[in-house]
């Protein structure tokens, strides 16, 4: 006689799937959950050590910045002391610069040209004088012109003396003292000529 099965065995098999749905279902947001909090931590990790090498690496560069300050004091501090050194070598080998200048200024000046005041601002030198002819200018400018310690000879006038029985005439020129320009401020002061004349 066949065997025949009268239980509600659809409804059964219909639960047993549910059951086992729920369970995928619950197993697979488990695994998921681990999933992105492992994740989440592998990163946050990863984050955290580039926080650390980060702020080590700003540490670093503040100490960097620090040192390249301290250098560049350094640095100043380097270029004052040269500019000093420069300083008192030029002045050193400029302290007889004043007698040279006397004795060149001698030398450029021919006869019949008279000094009757003498300049000095810094680099120039301001002569005043009387000349016998304007011949003895001419050639006293020339003789500073290759001279070795003057330059830029600038006849600034030359006139008739006012008196008409002084056959002299007045003039005013400007001189350069070569290589003078370093040590201008530390004698920058006028120095009038002895009353007299240069021949």
């Amino acid at each position: 006689m066949a065997y025949l099965n009268l239980l509600p065995w659809r409804e059964a098999q219909k639960k047993q799937q549910q059951a086992r749905f729920m369970t995928t279902i619950t197993a697979a947001c488990v695994g998921s959950f681990l999933l992105v909090f492992t994740i989440s931590a592998v990163y946050g990790s990863m984050i955290e050590g580039q926080d650390g090498r980060n702020n080590y690496l700003q540490g670093e560069i503040t100490i960097l910045d620090q040192r390249i300050a301290e250098i560049k004091q350094l640095d100043e501090k380097k270029k004052n002391l040269q500019k000093r050194i420069e300083l008192i070598a030029q002045l050193q080998s400029s302290r007889n610069l004043g007698t040279q200048i006397m004795d060149e200024i001698a030398k450029v000046t021919p006869a019949g040209v008279y000094l009757t005041n003498l300049e000095k601002k810094g680099p120039s030198l301001l002569l005043v004088g009387k000349s016998e002819s304007n011949n003895r200018l001419s050639n006293m400018i020339r003789s500073v012109e290759s001279s070795e310690l003057l330059t830029t000879p600038l006849l600034e006038f030359i006139e008739a003396g006012k008196d008409d029985t002084q056959l002299l005439s007045d003039f005013k020129m400007h001189l350069m003292v070569k290589g003078f320009e370093a040590v201008q401020g530390a004698s920058n002061q006028p120095k009038p000529a002895a009353k007299g004349g240069t021949k």
